[in-house]
C-alpha cells in the first residue's frame, strides 16, 4: 500500500510538472507572438511613413525643377493636385500644393496640403539650397489596404550637391539631398505621435535606371546613424538607425533592395533588425532581380525570432 501510494504521489507530480511545463511554453510563444507584433507594426509604420513622405518630396522637387524654379510650366504638377499662384511676404515665396484623388502611380488617394517656403533669390539648383515644407492635414490613404495616415508637421529639405534629378547621366552623377525636422503622424485608430526624422538622400544612375541610397544622420542620446526616431503607436520611445545603407532602385518600383535598418525600444528591451533585399524563397536577390520581402530579426530579452515579410 505504501509503494503504491508512492507512486500515484509520483504520477500527480510528473502530471503536474508536465501541465506547468505546457502552460509555460505556450505563454512563451503567446509572449513570442506579441513581441513580434510590435516590432512588425513599427516596422510597417515606419516604413508606409517613408513611403508617403518620399512621393511628397518628389512632387515638391517637380515643382521645384520648373524651368529653374520659375513655376511657369504645369506638366511636373502631381496627379489630381493642383499648384497655388506663388506669394511673396517680405523675403519668402511661399507656394501651396493641395491633393484630391489619387498619385499617378494609383496606389495611394491624398488630400491636404503641402506648402513649400524658400527665400527671394534661393534656386533649388544651387548647392546647399534650402527650402521649408509643411504638412497641413496631409492625409494619405493606401488604395490596398484602405488604411490612413495624416501628417501634421515641418521639414527642412537641402539640396546637398546642388542640381536636378533629371541631369543624373546627363550633367551630374550624383546628387545628394538631406531631409530633417518634426512630423504628428495620426494613424488610423486615431493615436497621434510624434517622429523625429534625419535622411539623407544619394541618387545616381541615369533616368529610368535611378538609385537613391538613403542614410541616417541624426543624434540623440547614446544612438546615431539615426533616421527617425520618437513615439510608436504603442506609446514607447524608439530610435531607428540605419546600419548599412538602404539602396533603392527605379527599376524596381523604388522598393529598398539591400541595406540594414535597426528599430530599437530600451525601455522595452526590444530590438528589430530588418535586412533588405529578399525574393518569396527568403533567399537574397541577385543581379537584377526584384526583392518582395524583407527580413526580420526582433529580440525581447531572451525571446527573439525571425520572419520574412512582404514589402508594403
Amino acid at each position: 500500500m505504501k509503494t503504491r501510494s508512492i507512486l500515484n504521489l509520483a504520477f500527480i507530480l510528473l502530471a503536474f510538472c508536465l501541465l506547468a511545463f505546457s502552460s509555460c511554453k505556450k505563454d512563451n510563444i503567446q509572449k513570442g507572438k506579441s513581441d513580434f507584433a510590435s516590432m512588425e507594426q513599427l516596422s510597417a509604420d515606419e516604413n508606409n511613413m517613408e513611403a508617403v513622405t518620399d512621393d511628397a518630396l518628389k512632387d515638391v522637387e517637380s515643382v521645384l525643377s520648373y524651368q529653374g524654379g520659375g513655376y511657369k510650366s504645369l506638366s511636373g504638377i502631381p496627379c489630381n493636385a493642383s499648384l497655388d499662384s506663388a506669394s511673396v511676404v517680405n523675403d519668402t515665396v511661399t507656394l501651396f500644393i493641395t491633393y484630391n484623388g489619387l498619385n499617378c502611380n494609383g496606389n495611394r488617394n491624398r488630400t491636404g496640403q503641402v506648402e513649400i517656403r524658400k527665400r527671394i533669390g534661393t534656386h533649388w539648383g544651387q548647392a546647399g539650397a534650402s527650402i521649408q515644407i509643411r504638412y497641413i492635414d496631409f492625409a494619405v490613404t493606401k488604395v490596398a489596404t484602405d488604411r490612413t495616415i495624416t501628417l501634421n508637421g515641418v521639414k527642412t529639405f537641402e539640396n546637398v550637391s546642388g542640381g536636378f534629378i533629371w541631369q543624373l547621366g546627363l550633367s551630374r552623377t550624383t546628387i545628394i539631398q538631406k531631409v530633417s525636422g518634426n512630423m504628428q503622424i495620426t494613424f488610423e485608430n486615431g493615436d497621434t505621435r510624434s517622429w523625429n526624422i534625419a535622411r539623407q538622400r544619394t541618387y545616381t544612375g541615369s533616368l529610368g535606371q535611378l538609385s537613391m541610397t538613403v542614410d541616417g544622420f541624426g543624434t540623440s542620446g547614446e544612438y546615431n546613424n539615426l533616421v527617425t526616431w520618437g513615439t510608436n503607436r504603442n506609446g514607447e520611445d524608439f530610435y531607428t538607425s540605419i546600419a548599412q545603407s538602404i539602396v533603392h532602385k527605379e527599376s524596381c518600383g523604388w522598393d529598398p533592395v539591400a541595406g540594414i535598418k535597426i528599430h530599437r525600444i530600451p525601455a522595452q528591451d526590444k530590438s528589430a533588425t530588418l535586412t533588405f533585399g529578399y525574393n518569396s524563397g527568403s533567399t537574397l536577390v541577385t543581379g537584377d532581380e526584384c526583392p518582395t520581402h524583407f527580413r526580420l530579426d526582433w529580440i525581447n530579452g531572451t525571446y527573439s525570432g525571425t520572419k520574412y515579410i512582404a514589402l508594403p
